[in-house]
């Protein structure tokens, strides 16, 4: 567990970096076996969305983890990124909405970002 709440942290402090909106961590580890955390947030545009994946690569990849399978890179809308114990989701504002899934996940426990450090 102390590893998958590195891997978060790093994860948090690249999407803060690059502007990422209303970032929601949810502990999902005692509901499922997909993985420990769920990270959702939101970007504004479609290039924003790119940094912020740029941004999550970098940061994984620079302490040594490594990326198990992305889907919608190319879409703009929505990029599902699999770390294993982190999964991140990074919509556009309209689709999150639409997806929803902090209602979906709200079995979960939310992690607030003063837990981090």
């Amino acid at each position: 567990m102390e590893q998958s709440k590195h891997m978060l942290q790093l994860v948090y402090q690249a999407l803060e970096d690059k502007k990422g909106e209303d970032i929601v961590m949810i502990d999902i580890s005692q509901i499922s076996v997909l993985a420990d955390y769920f990270v959702i947030c939101s970007a504004g545009s479609d290039s924003q969305i790119q940094a912020l994946v740029d941004s999550v690569e970098e940061i994984m990849h620079k302490n040594g983890y490594s990326i198990r399978q992305q889907e919608g890179r190319n879409s703009g809308t929505w990029v599902l990124m699999d770390y294993g114990d982190v999964i991140v989701h990074i919509f556009d504002r309209e689709n999150r909405s639409f997806y929803n899934l902090e209602r979906i996940w709200n079995d979960g426990r939310r992690v607030e970002k003063e837990e981090l450090s």
